[in-house]
């Protein structure tokens, strides 16, 4: 199917990007869109060579993880993306990274707090932690549900990021700013004592963006 073929090849496209722009190492992370209208999941394959990625790789999967189209087997943490997909409505597509900055934050169990005004439009705020669930279980997904109610990103304790979009270029961009803040917030710990965004500062910019704490 020729829109199909076009959803592949942007999941495909997101996740050579993310590779070459170092949110994820070897063959980590995953990237997917979800296609509402035929309630199937694009997803990229488990142990995918980035580099080497084609579209006609990306696995197509429906709601319980049978693969309806695709020779791969699709990412081991497709339950992480189902559980979003399926909590939340706005959310048509899922990237999970193992950004180093923020994933070393996930690490510690801290959350980045609101230190750059454009967390605000891009991320809903804060960066939350979401506590750990054993990889490839419906856990990471729930765990990360709890936290994201009005965030579009999160931490996945021990293990990395995920992020959120109605497409695979806006959760694209989200996960790169998550990255950003981690590494402002890392330097600004170095230097001296963080300033957060101020309160008034956030409740006009939270009006302006039409954006819930």
């Amino acid at each position: 199917m020729k829109e199909w073929n076009e959803i592949k090849k942007r999941v495909k496209e997101v996740a050579t990007r993310a590779y070459k722009e170092g949110l994820v190492a070897g063959t980590s992370g995953n990237v997917s869109y979800y296609d509402r209208e035929s309630n199937k999941v694009f997803i990229t394959p488990t142990n995918g060579d980035y580099l080497a990625m084609k579209p006609e790789d990306i696995v197509v999967i429906n709601l319980d993880g049978e693969v309806v189209e695709g020779k791969f087997k699709p990412s081991s943490e497709w339950l992480l993306h189902v559980e979003l997909y399926k909590h939340y409505d706005h959310v048509n597509s899922v990237i999970h990274t193992h950004s180093p900055y923020a994933t070393g934050f996930a690490i510690v169990d801290e959350k980045i707090p609101l230190i750059l005004v454009e967390m605000l439009p891009f991320l809903g705020g804060d960066i939350p932690v979401a506590r750990f669930g054993m990889p490839g279980t419906s856990e990471v997904g729930l765990h990360a549900v709890d936290v994201m109610a009005n965030r579009n990103a999160a931490l996945l304790q021990n293990h990395g990021v995920v992020a959120v979009g109605n497409t695979p270029e806006q959760a694209y961009i989200r996960a790169i700013y998550v990255e950003d803040a981690a590494k402002a917030y890392h330097y600004a710990k170095l230097m001296g004592e963080p300033q957060m965004v101020p309160e008034k500062a956030q409740d006009i910019l939270r009006e302006r963006y039409n954006l819930k704490k």
